[in-house]
């Protein structure tokens, strides 16, 4: 196995100092590390007050694979903020057609369009990941953004952060190369897990990144033969996160540093 002492890719995601989505160092993440022992990034930010606002409406509960979270043109009726485990938002066309936009781990949360003050959106979004999380009712969300001014501007930096990872998706799937893709994939879902390993086909691969599953296979091969990754049956295994970094090129990193601006 390939690991850096500045990246192993053992590390918890947002561990790994070569984590784009890592927390800055310094005041912010000393008063993010104070104020709350939440894991989900998001809830870690908000001040005690905001929290308070939140929290008495707030059920953990275990994500598991699969389990829908948004259905697309139907009434949004809860939020979750993730604490473990990857929720993927995916566009879904008027003939049946499926591609992944976004990913949400446990820096977000799903429920844009309640952040923007809409109740469904056109997408579909699901676990594909299993984890963990905290629900709320939507309801129950407009009721604090409106009893908080602050509480609502961060959701907001959110969507501001969502917005800038589907605008770069756009870009690498019209400009860069199918394993330059997949590698951007891999490491976006890198930085929202523990551990190196991923669970995933093909054929979930191939929808995600919107083309056949043997170009899929092929790209896997062509990561392999670099020792960058291990691709077993429903599993890739991150080897080598740094020369994923450099096979992905300049369509990684942006959207991340954009989150960590805003976030923290």
């Amino acid at each position: 196995m390939f690991v850096t002492a500045c990246c192993d890719p053992r590390a918890p995601a947002f561990g790994r100092p070569c984590c784009a989505l890592a927390p800055y160092k310094g005041k912010r993440a000393m008063l993010a590390a104070s104020s709350s022992r939440q894991r989900n990034r998001l809830l870690a930010a908000l001040s005690p007050a905001d929290l308070g606002l939140l929290q008495p409406h707030l059920d953990s509960l275990t994500l598991k694979l699969r389990h829908d979270m948004e259905r697309p043109h139907k009434r949004i009726q809860d939020v979750y903020f993730m604490d473990a485990g990857i929720a993927s938002v995916v566009a879904v066309q008027s003939d049946g057609t499926r591609v992944e936009v976004g990913l949400i781990g446990r820096e977000g949360m799903t429920g844009t369009a309640v952040v923007l003050g809409d109740s469904q959106s056109p997408h579909e979004t699901y676990i594909q990941v299993a984890g963990e999380g905290q629900r709320i009712a939507a309801g129950e969300l407009r009721n604090a953004m409106q009893a908080s001014e602050s509480l609502h501007g961060l959701l907001l930096k959110y969507v501001q952060a969502f917005m800038v990872q589907t605008a770069h998706t756009a870009i690498a799937n019209a400009r860069a190369k199918l394993d330059e893709r997949l590698s951007r994939w891999i490491l976006m879902a890198h930085d929202r897990i523990a551990g190196n390993k991923l669970a995933l086909t093909h054929e979930f691969l191939a929808l995600m990144l919107g083309v056949r599953r043997a170009g899929v296979t092929e790209a896997l091969q062509s990561l392999s033969r670099q020792k960058l990754i291990e691709a077993r049956r429903g599993e890739v295994v991150v080897l080598n996160r740094q020369g994923i970094m450099r096979r992905a090129g300049s369509s990684y990193g942006s959207p991340e540093a954009e989150y960590r601006r805003l976030i923290g």
